[in-house]
């Protein structure tokens, strides 16, 4: 198994940026999460690193993994495997394919991408670890997205890297936004800022997919996963904000209001933004904003990261 040296240490911090342009009535600034020097870099990079240290201390010889094609966990992923010399599985809802980079890039590493429908999926990952155990080798598996406690511990380890960054810049974050999926960016987020004792901020979670009802629960249960026996003590309600009401018709839609304002961050910042991910949860923070007169304020939002899902839309995909 072949080490990664970027990940055998605790990864360096991403820089801060000050947005130029004007987005609405406050001070704008982005964690260029996606700068991290691995694979187009994004959060799920944080996540794949504290997998990286776990799956060092263990036999495994072929990871497995959830996602769609426009995965960007998928892609990290398959890279990391790759680079440890390891064998990768991908399984993917068959629904709704196309091609894209990321499709590409997967690919590429050498990863095995087996297709079923969305309904078949748990009972697929449990019979592709079955029949690699029955081969004996040694699965590990990864939830979508980097979901679980590691992917949730690298965004407690970014709150706090964030609270380092502010102390010397002599600022603080009135809120934080960013793009929530799985859950786990935003359960980290929340965890580090229930642990520092910081109550003045809020943090938004703008979905991409997912409707209130459910995605409250699963960043939830995360937030319980990590902080265990203090969870009691330490949650509130008021803590996990997760707006669902930019998510327009699902995961992957898109308006030409969304694009405009892509094309705009990119003209004017030099920062690309998808409109899967990034780019629409950027649209629903201005959107949040607006709508709730909120002015005068120092906001930061994180860059999870996506830059081969901007190329697709610039092709046409």
């Amino acid at each position: 198994m072949r080490k990664i040296e970027l990940f055998e240490r605790e990864l360096d911090e991403t820089p801060i940026q000050m947005l130029s342009g004007e987005y609405g009535h406050n001070r704008f600034f982005v964690k260029r999460d996606d700068c991290i020097p691995f694979c187009f870099g994004g959060n799920k990079v944080r996540k794949a690193a504290e997998f990286y240290r776990d799956i060092r201390k263990t036999d495994t010889d072929v990871i497995m993994t959830y996602g769609s094609n426009s995965s960007n966990h998928c892609r990290i992923i398959a890279n990391m495997a790759a680079a440890m010399g390891l064998a990768c599985h991908v399984i993917s809802p068959a629904e709704h394919r196309e091609r894209l980079y990321n499709t590409r890039l997967v690919e590429s590493f050498g990863a095995v991408i087996e297709t079923c429908p969305v309904t078949e999926v748990a009972e697929t990952i449990r019979r592709r670890e079955a029949a690699y155990r029955t081969e004996g080798k040694v699965p590990y598996f990864i939830a979508g997205g980097g979901h679980g406690y590691h992917g949730t511990d690298s965004y407690v380890k970014a709150y706090r890297e964030i609270e380092c960054q502010e102390k010397r810049a002599g600022l603080h974050f009135d809120y934080i936004f960013h793009a929530s999926g799985t859950g786990a960016t935003q359960a980290g987020l929340v965890c580090g800022q229930l642990l520092s004792g910081d109550g003045k901020r809020k943090i938004v979670g703008i979905s991409i997919a997912r409707d209130a009802a459910r995605g409250r629960n699963v960043v939830k249960d995360s937030i319980r996963e990590y902080l265990a026996d203090d969870f009691d003590k330490l949650y509130t309600d008021d803590r996990l904000i997760f707006e669902d009401g930019y998510r327009l018709e699902g995961y992957g839609s898109y308006t030409e209001e969304v694009e405009r304002l892509i094309d705009r961050v990119m003209a004017l910042e030099g920062i690309p933004m998808d409109t899967t991910y990034v780019g629409k949860a950027f649209y629903g923070m201005t959107e949040y904003l607006r709508s709730h007169e909120i002015a005068d304020k120092d906001v930061l939002f994180i860059h999870t990261g996506g830059a081969p899902l901007y190329f697709d839309r610039l092709t046409g995909r």
